[in-house]
């Protein structure tokens, strides 16, 4: 397939280190590859279906287009499928049925292990393979894609800088690292080929709410700086809504509940199931202004308060 349009970076997905590194590569221009001219990463997944040996129906029937530079979010309950799915685009699990595209491509006409290591892919608490330093750990497929050593360490430096750690911690081991440093370098490790796609599988469940939020807020600047393909799955609406351009909500077999835009989906809730997962039904949604000495804050029916009301100018912004 062969798409041109204007204000593209172009490249292959299925083999990053074919790129023509001579090619300008700043926002808006065109990176010329040994071969044809493909578009950025947009995932298909057509009829798919997926059981496991022990006779469990992780999919059911599933097909959905993820947009291109875009965040999708998976979203719900344990056993769900929502990791089923997201594992599927870089064929660490394959389906039984049904098709998975990106860029009209089949991923099953690709090898599994190249596949992989054009796909950025983050996990729960980092994944990080304890006897290397954190320098080596983020040059680690970039030195499996023909990489020099010394060029991927100083990719790895650059990297760590860009996800908000001081790069003289690539010297350390994973276990001197503190959760929350961990999984920035997961997040660095992750970027260090420049994959077009970054999938994130529940990254933040296992630090604490404070640096939870930190790491949201890292994952926004990020996608706004990089632009990439972002699968992210999660448990929690809060986060979905928080990072999601296009959230997905899913019950069991993967049967997707309702499909829009965090404000699509609490204005207009497809149905109870919805409602009652994203929290319409119970009031933490449903908020009034009460009026304080310091200010108007925004309480839900229980009058517990949950934001505080910033008038127009209040903040310095202009009206």
């Amino acid at each position: 397939m062969s798409v041109v349009s204007q204000h593209v970076t172009w490249k292959r997905w299925t083999d990053p280190q074919f790129f023509d590194t001579r090619a300008p590569s700043s926002a808006g221009a065109l990176v010329r590859v040994r071969g044809p001219w493909l578009a950025l990463a947009v995932i298909e997944y057509r009829s798919v279906h997926k059981e496991y040996p022990d006779g469990t129906v992780a999919v059911v029937d599933f097909s959905l287009v993820i947009p291109a530079r875009r965040t999708t979010v998976f979203v719900g309950s344990s056993g769900c499928g929502k990791t089923t799915l997201l594992r599927m685009i870089n064929r660490m699990v394959d389906p039984e049925s049904g098709t998975i595209l990106i860029d009209g491509e089949d991923v099953r006409q690709t090898d599994p292990v190249r596949l992989r290591r054009s796909i950025g892919y983050v996990m729960q608490n980092g994944g990080l393979m304890p006897h290397l330093t954190v320098r080596d750990n983020v040059a680690t497929v970039p030195v499996l894609n023909g990489v020099s050593r010394a060029q991927a360490r100083l990719r790895a430096g650059e990297l760590l800088e860009l996800v908000g750690l001081d790069p003289d911690l690539g010297s350390r081991y994973p276990a001197q690292l503190s959760g929350g440093q961990q999984q920035r370098v997961g997040v660095a490790r992750a970027l260090a080929s420049d994959p077009n796609i970054l999938l994130m599988d529940e990254p933040f469940a296992a630090v604490d709410p404070i640096v939870r939020a930190d790491l949201q807020r890292e994952t926004m600047r990020l996608q706004q700086e990089l632009d990439k393909t972002v699968v992210f799955v999660t448990h929690d609406i809060d986060e979905a809504f928080l990072l999601g351009d296009q959230v997905v909500i899913l019950r069991q077999g993967a049967d997707v509940a309702q499909l829009g835009s965090p404000s699509e989906i609490i204005e207009a809730p497809a149905d109870d199931f919805v409602r009652q997962f994203v929290g319409l039904d119970g009031g933490r949604r449903s908020l009034r202004a009460k009026h304080t000495p310091d200010g108007t804050v925004l309480v839900d029916e229980a009058g517990r308060a949950h934001a505080r009301l910033i008038e127009d100018g209040a903040d310095g912004s202009t009206p």
